[in-house]
């Protein structure tokens, strides 16, 4: 397939926006940390519901299903409006509003006495989180029409290497600390930190909609959805590819357990195998996402997702922990390329003015995948074992892709619109 030619320069550029590469550079780094800060908690959860008073292995499993899942729920109804308030006042305030919610209520869950308090926390996040979301349509509505694909997946690159570096760093930490709650502090101080870096390093070129602009109503947001076949398919790939990849998360510490019993070291064996999948995503996003804006990002996608499948269904069977790590890594080097190499699809098919409302709408696709996931994996893991959480995540990975080969087009360059178009290519 050969490149499209390249659109005209008042469509290739937002106004204004000529050091996009300065901004590109600095959300990575700062989706960086935040992505870091955040997943220092992955493998803690599970090991801290024993001091918040649940004690049995089935309680573990679905409270770690339930805590983990919390944020994404709540954040799914609420990042159509947030996307809408992007839109209309700037993608770095909506990054500003989320670093802050999300360091306070980290703090809380360090606080936390019960599990109760503990849910709370990380359920009220949900609320005013979305910071990755923030940044996809910061990013997307600041660089050239061409190089979404290379931008979003160097800033999928920084997230990964956060989710790479966290979950060993978290469990170092409590292991050294003996304390569980220590990362919940370091966390909350990290993500007031990377508040900071948005203040002073961030640069968005935003054009306020004009005082005489009609304010879209929430029935004409979900028309930029519901109006675009391709873009109500893509909907659904996130959802089930958040959800297959998150059905795995609250029980990869217990499946440790499982394998290797509770040694002193547990924390940090238990972050190794959470970050695993980070490396191999490190390597993989973004190849993954300069090629997709080559040789196609439907074909990208439908790469990833084979991938995936082929890679997951070993996990049913294997009973070494190391052999556990070696496909959690081959896993992460087909999942990198789904997250952003979607996005890309839809930032290409609406205009810059609307990608806030588009992405926040986006992002409740992913929002109900990372909340539905992980508790489905938590009541499989306590009702019919850890093995069937791999098997069911194998499955929903096949039907993903099949879904993608039938209804999803590769994007074509044509005049935009408010909504823009795909057609097969």
């Amino acid at each position: 397939m050969t490149d499209a030619p390249e659109p005209p320069a008042e469509i290739a550029m937002p106004p204004g926006a000529a050091n996009w590469q300065r901004t590109l550079w600095a959300m990575v780094g700062i989706q960086f940390v935040m992505t870091g800060a955040m997943s220092f908690l992955s493998p803690i959860i599970p090991l801290m519901l024993p001091e918040l008073g649940v004690v049995s292995i089935e309680g573990i499993d679905i409270w770690s299903g339930l805590i983990t899942g919390s944020t994404s729920f709540f954040a799914a109804f609420a990042s159509p409006l947030w996307g809408r308030v992007a839109d209309k006042h700037g993608r770095k305030l909506a990054l500003l509003r989320s670093s802050f919610f999300i360091a306070a209520f980290t703090g809380l869950m360090g606080l936390a006495t019960d599990v109760w308090w503990f849910f709370g926390a990380r359920a009220a996040m949900g609320l005013f989180a979305g910071f990755s979301t923030s940044a996809i349509a910061l990013v997307a509505s600041q660089v050239p029409e061409r190089r979404i694909g290379y931008a979003l997946g160097w800033l999928s690159t920084g997230q990964m290497v956060g989710s790479l570096i966290g979950p060993v760093l978290g469990g170092i930490m409590a292991d050294l600390t003996g304390s569980f709650r220590a990362p919940f502090f370091w966390t909350s101080a990290a993500t007031f930190g990377t508040l900071a870096m948005v203040v002073f390093f961030v640069h968005e070129e935003f054009k306020p909609p004009p005082a005489t602009a009609k304010a879209r109503s929430m029935k004409g947001t979900f028309a930029l959805l519901t109006g675009s076949s391709a873009l109500m398919s893509l909907f659904f790939v996130l959802l089930m590819a958040q959800f297959g990849v998150r059905t795995v998360q609250p029980v990869v510490t217990v499946f440790v357990q499982e394998l290797i019993g509770s040694p002193p070291q547990i924390a940090t064996l238990a972050g190794v195998a959470f970050s695993i999948t980070g490396l191999a995503n490190l390597m993989s996003s973004p190849f993954l996402g300069s090629r997709s804006d080559i040789i196609g990002y439907r074909r990208v996608l439908l790469i990833c997702l084979l991938g995936s499948t082929l890679t997951s269904l070993p996990q049913i069977f294997v009973d070494n922990y190391w052999a556990f790590v070696a496909e959690r890594f081959a896993v992460g080097l087909f999942i990198g390329g789904i997250l952003p190499t979607a996005n890309a699809l839809i930032g290409r098919s609406v205009s810059r003015e609307n990608r806030g409302t588009v992405y926040g709408l986006a992002a409740s696709a992913t929002f109900l995948g990372n909340s539905l996931g992980p508790l489905t994996g938590g009541v499989l893991a306590a009702g019919l074992g850890i093995r069937w959480v791999f098997a069911i995540t194998t499955l929903l990975m096949a039907a993903n892709l099949v879904w993608v080969w039938f209804t999803v087009p590769e994007y074509k360059e044509s005049a935009p619109d408010e909504v823009g178009t795909q057609t097969k290519a």
